[in-house]
């Protein structure tokens, strides 16, 4: 029987979830990581499907099987660039949200690197199989635990402050996955890091929806960026132009959290367990 890498991904992301401290894996689980980029990188491609049945998929991803010493997985890949569908796409970006959210300790975005297929570069995301859309689970009508209601809360807020950060405002329902246990899985990122002023004179999360409350850890992680981080971080897939406006975004986001704090205080805003 062939195996499958899930069952390890799945033990991250219940870990993560948490996020009590940037430092949150132990150097063995970060290591497995790396092993999962490198599977996406160098696995055969032994099954490609294209279109995407009833998703909404502006981009025309394929779903890749890949497969590498007895293990099989399947996975995203995009290559989308440029206008479509009156919509700025770039696969560059669902590579630099995934690298973004790894340093700021999120581990919300599953593993995604470049891979080239049909003789094309683009992006190859890990597949979740055992995830459910937020949009299955409303019109499903699945009624979250109650003991799940406030951890999901913390989960959206960093979410918002994740897409307020790579200027995100197509997060629609499809684009949160939920696990089992009401964890939650954020992809596609390829409509992210716009430029215009639209992205950098205001956030996108800060008035209906907002980022209420978020770890210490981040908002101390969120100060230490700057264009060498972000370019160590992100590597060739974001331009200059592309950094300035995270970093222009990064000062609305501390400035709003810093205003929230001096209004409520900081134990209202910023949590540490």
């Amino acid at each position: 029987m062939k195996k499958r890498l899930f069952t390890f991904f799945v033990f991250i992301i219940v870990l993560g979830f948490g996020f009590l401290s940037i430092a949150q894996f132990t150097p063995e689980e970060l290591a497995e990581r790396e092993k999962w980029e490198e599977f996406l990188k160098t696995a055969e491609v032994v099954k490609q499907e294209q279109p995407w049945g009833d998703r909404e998929a502006v981009t025309n991803p394929w779903r890749l099987t890949l497969e590498k010493d007895g293990i099989t997985q399947r996975t995203v890949w995009k290559n989308a660039a440029g206008l479509m569908k009156g919509f700025m796409e770039n696969w560059k970006w669902e590579i630099a949200a995934y690298r973004l959210d790894k340093y700021l300790g999120l581990n919300m975005v599953p593993p995604t690197v470049e891979k080239r297929f049909q003789g094309d570069r683009g992006s190859c995301q890990f597949y979740m199989e055992d995830a459910i859309s937020l949009r299955d689970i409303t019109a499903k009508k699945i009624k979250k635990p109650s003991y799940k209601v406030f951890p999901f809360n913390r989960a959206l807020y960093l979410q918002r402050t994740f897409d307020n950060l790579i200027a995100n405002d197509d997060r629609h329902q499809n684009q949160y996955l939920v696990t089992e246990d009401w964890r939650m899985i954020l992809i596609d990122h390829s409509r992210s890091f716009r430029t215009s002023k639209k992205f950098t004179k205001k956030l996108i999360y800060e008035k209906k929806y907002k980022m209420n409350e978020i770890p210490k850890a981040l908002y101390e992680k969120l100060k230490t960026l700057n264009s060498e981080v972000i370019k160590e971080a992100v590597g060739e897939y974001l331009t200059d132009k592309e950094i300035e406006a995270v970093l222009i975004r990064r000062d609305l986001i501390i400035k709003w959290l810093d205003n929230r704090i001096a209004e409520l205080g900081e134990d209202k805003v910023l949590y540490t367990k």
